[in-house]
């Protein structure tokens, strides 16, 4: 497996970020997400050995109902991946990666998993429109919408950066949102996976099942 490991500090503070366009082509009705990655590295995932907080939120799921991040998932192994349903690339394209690996698990270990996908973009992204989308991906998907400011801090404590959706000189709506997805331990409940955009099908199949139980990938 393509792993590295690195203290979440150092990872923080070393970090170059870019930006690039989720978007390509000139369909003025799509919208094109900037998203910010890790500069100059070709690593799927990066073991941390201090793992990140789970981020203190509570927000709204698909149902309308409030979301406490740490109550649900406590004890749980839980991917975290903030992004967009408007995205045309990025953000559909790795959520369905983790959805397609996840049913490569046996039924009881996909019960146990938690994928929690917190929008960037609320003022589009109601309940219900994150219900509509995730049900295309995996009806078991948790869609988290909310307060744009409280999402922001809460991604913030994982090095990620999100900024308010915007539109670009060509009136496209652009939104910068950081790709990583985040592993979250059962034993622990702490972050010591990061994924970047690049991680395929194949690298979540092999990682899965032991995030699962809580062991390095």
């Amino acid at each position: 497996m393509r792993t590295k490991t690195f203290a979440a500090a150092a990872l923080l503070a070393a970090a170059s970020l870019t930006l690039t366009a989720c978007g390509s082509g000139d369909d003025s009705n799509k919208p094109v997400a900037v998203v910010s990655e890790e500069a100059g590295t070709d690593k799927a995932a990066t073991v941390l050995d201090k793992p990140f907080e789970k981020p203190d939120l509570v927000l709204t799921d698909t149902q309308g109902k409030k979301y406490d991040l740490r109550k649900e998932t406590k004890g749980k192994p839980t991917l975290i991946y903030f992004g967009y349903t408007h995205c045309p690339d990025v953000c559909p394209l790795t959520m369905n990666n983790i959805a397609v690996a996840k049913k490569q698990l046996p039924k009881a270990e996909q019960d146990e998993l938690r994928v929690v996908f917190v929008t960037t973009d609320p003022k589009r992204d109601t309940s219900a429109e994150l219900g509509k989308w995730l049900k295309g991906i995996d009806s078991s998907f948790v869609g988290l919408t909310g307060d744009f400011a409280t999402i922001q801090a809460g991604a913030r404590t994982l090095g990620i950066s999100i900024e308010p959706t915007t539109k670009d000189k060509n009136g496209k709506l652009v939104s910068e949102h950081g790709t990583q997805v985040i592993a979250f331990s059962p034993k622990t409940d702490g972050g010591y996976v990061l994924y970047g955009e690049d991680a395929t099908v194949d690298d979540y199949t092999k990682d899965l099942p032991k995030i699962v139980k809580g062991e390095k990938p």
